[in-house]
């Protein structure tokens, strides 16, 4: 999903993105820097569902960003979510608002995904007003057409919102 949001993002004259995981097991991209917010324009957080809830690595890091919340180092700008859940009723929408509220905390302005983005009336997997998700059944399910449209389209939005911002 973060690779889909990323390419949409790149898709936008004049907006790059960096793709970053916070220190896990599971971690395969660049481990986030904390100082890496300073220069951020945008910030687009997702996690797995554990529970309804984001899961205990990125509770961790920002848990770890009070410093930055005192300094208001994201405030006013531009914030996301986007997650992953194993079952239809697994918890995406509680999750993504698990994550938006430590983005509401630090002043962000969220983007969700807007109903005129036609693939949230047609998706019968994942994707809420929110921001995107993804419905994995199971280990081996890929992102559905829904998905992934709904994931690049999110990317072009919020690279656009950041634009104007």
């Amino acid at each position: 999903m973060a690779r889909i949001i990323s390419r949409g993002i790149e898709g936008v004259d004049g907006v790059s993105s960096a793709i970053r995981t916070v220190e896990s097991e599971y971690a395969d991209d660049a481990i986030i820097d904390i100082d890496e917010l300073n220069g951020c324009d945008g910030l687009i957080i997702g996690s797995p569902t554990h529970f309804g809830n984001m899961a205990a690595p990125l509770k961790k890091f920002i848990d770890s960003t009070t410093a930055h919340w005192f300094n208001g180092t994201l405030s006013g700008k531009l914030g996301g979510v986007f997650t992953s859940t194993s079952s239809m009723h697994g918890g995406q929408e509680t999750t993504l608002m698990s994550m938006i509220l430590p983005l509401l905390h630090h002043g962000m302005i969220i983007a969700g995904v807007p109903y005129s983005n036609q693939n949230l009336n047609s998706t019968r997997t994942g994707g809420t007003p929110y921001g995107p998700s993804h419905v994995s059944f199971n280990e081996k399910s890929e992102l559905s057409k829904d998905e992934q449209d709904i994931c690049l389209a999110y990317g072009k939005r919020f690279a656009n919102l950041v634009k104007n911002l």
